[in-house]
């Protein structure tokens, strides 16, 4: 008994690896460019992991001899107005960057879930009332939102987390609502509904694991918009307040005020905020492509074209 139950633990684990080999074997063929930004997306997250150690300077050391020092090999990328090292600032800004952008990506994926599976799944009164409120809430642009929920609980990095993470989650609840009303319709689901399986048997067990490339392509599409709602709000002063290191907040403030003296102060947190983004761009659109069967080769491509024409013509 012992043997035969340890048989599929042996046979599955060589079968996840060969997977993990296929897909990055995929990525690697197929999406060369994809391939780039997962490396900035690995850059990142070491950066933000590893910044006490990476960082040669701690994140509010004051050297007042060095006022807007030049790079040099003591600061890689100079010095702001205080005296303080940039390279530190912006390690550790990664840091607040990398925990915002999952923090708040993961709330919102979890909101999305929360409205957009029971919506999808049951439908009737329940799907056209939970429908109708995603639809009055996505008329407001989400910048606004995130200001509005900002000045109602506070600067702050975790309230910053919530509030962009309610507030995203309920427009991304409508993908998932179409994803899961699309696996409802599958013949496994029906006649798992016919034998009477419970309804949260249904959802773990068929709906969740057939959705789950439609939440990392929504995961992986939804951070750059938060890292790049987080520096907004920090921008604007409605964010994480000083002293800690925000590259939206290192925009902000004294990088603008010494703007002409040392241009330096806002180009490096500007700088690193663009790559970072376009890396998970880049990075999601491979995902994407490599986890939707409608974009898979030359065929899955010209098959989801047809799909698409179709759904056009029908509307």
């Amino acid at each position: 008994m012992n043997d035969t139950l340890e048989i599929p633990s042996k046979i599955s684990e060589p079968k996840r690896r060969a997977r993990l080999v296929v897909f990055l074997t995929r990525l690697v063929k197929e999406q060369p460019l994809g391939l780039f930004g997962g490396i900035i997306v690995l850059l990142f997250l070491f950066t933000g992991i590893f910044a006490d150690w990476l960082a040669p300077y701690g994140v509010n050391d004051i050297h007042p001899r060095d006022y807007l020092h030049p790079p040099s090999t003591k600061y890689f990328l100079g010095a702001d107005n205080l005296g303080r090292d940039i390279y530190s600032r912006i390690v550790f800004g990664a840091r607040i960057s990398m925990i915002v952008g999952l923090g708040a990506t993961t709330l919102a994926i979890l909101t999305a879930l929360l409205i957009g599976v029971p919506s999808g799944f049951f439908g009737g009164k329940f799907d056209m009332v939970m429908q109708r409120f995603v639809d009055g809430w996505i008329c407001f642009p989400p910048f606004i939102i995130f200001l509005f929920g900002v000045s109602i609980v506070g600067p702050g990095m975790w309230q910053l987390i919530i509030a962009m993470g309610l507030v995203q989650g309920i427009g991304v609840s409508r993908i998932m609502r179409s994803a899961v009303i699309a696996i409802r319709e599958n013949m496994y689901v029906e006649a798992a509904v016919a034998i009477g399986s419970p309804t949260t048997k249904i959802i773990t067990r068929h709906i969740l694991p057939n959705i789950m490339p439609t939440i990392i392509i929504l995961f992986s599409a939804t951070v750059p918009g938060m890292i790049l709602g987080e520096a907004g709000l920090s921008f604007l002063g409605l964010g994480i307040p000083p002293p800690d290191p925000t590259w939206g907040g290192m925009l902000s403030g004294s990088g603008r005020s010494y703007m002409f003296l040392s241009p330096l102060m806002s180009i490096w947190p500007g700088l690193s905020l663009m790559i970072v983004v376009y890396g998970l761009n880049i990075f999601g659109d491979a995902l994407r492509d490599l986890l939707d069967p409608r974009l898979r080769g030359a065929a899955g491509r010209y098959g989801g074209a047809q799909a698409r024409s179709r759904q056009k013509r029908a509307s």
